[in-house]
C-alpha cells in the first residue's frame, strides 16, 4: 500500500479506533468496580437507581466462582490491548479489527442474555451492568464500521 493512500485512509479509520479505545476504558473501569464490589463483598453505589445487590448476589453473577464482572474486565482489557497495539504490531493491523469485532460480538450477545436474566428471572436491574451492555454494544457498532471502512488488502485499493 502506498504511503499516500495509507495517509488518506488513516484519519477516517483512526477516530473509530480511538473512540473504541475510550469506550473500552469506560467498560474496564465499570467492570473493575463491579469486580471489586463482588470480591470485597461490599455494596455498590446505586441507591435509588437500581438493585445492584440483588443482581450481584444472584446465582448468575458467577461462573465456577469467577465473577462475571472479572470476565468482562478481561474482555475490555483485551480490546484495549488490541486497539492500542494495532498500529505497532504488523499482524494486528490486519487481524486486530477482526479480533475486536469477535470480542465485542461475544460480549454483546452475552450482555443480551444477562439483560434477559435481569429483567425476566432476577427481576432487578443493575445500572452498572446496563452501562457495560451499552458500552460493549457501542464497541461492536464501531468495530463493524471499522471493518467496513478498512481495506482488506492492496487489491481493494484504487490504482494510483
Amino acid at each position: 500500500m502506498t504511503e499516500a493512500i495509507q495517509t488518506a485512509l488513516k484519519p477516517r479509520v483512526d477516530w473509530l479506533r480511538w473512540a473504541s479505545l475510550g469506550l473500552a476504558a469506560v467498560g474496564a473501569m465499570d467492570s473493575a468496580y463491579l469486580t471489586w464490589i463482588k470480591l470485597a463483598n461490599t455494596q455498590a453505589l446505586c441507591t435509588g437507581v437500581g438493585d445492584c445487590e440483588t443482581v450481584n448476589n444472584s446465582v448468575y453473577s458467577e461462573i465456577n466462582g469467577i465473577p462475571l464482572a472479572m470476565l468482562g474486565l478481561g474482555m475490555y482489557l483485551a480490546v484495549m490491548l488490541l486497539l492500542a497495539l494495532e498500529d505497532r504490531v504488523g499482524w494486528l493491523e490486519t487481524y486486530g479489527p477482526q479480533a475486536v469485532f469477535g470480542l465485542a460480538l461475544t460480549g454483546t450477545l452475552y450482555s443480551a442474555y444477562l439483560t434477559y436474566l435481569e429483567l425476566l428471572v432476577i427481576h432487578a436491574i443493575c445500572p452498572y451492568c446496563v452501562v457495560s451492555a451499552v458500552v460493549v454494544t457501542a464497541i461492536l457498532v464501531l468495530s463493524i464500521r471499522r471493518l467496513r471502512q478498512a481495506p482488506r488488502d492492496e487489491a481493494d485499493l484504487p490504482a494510483e
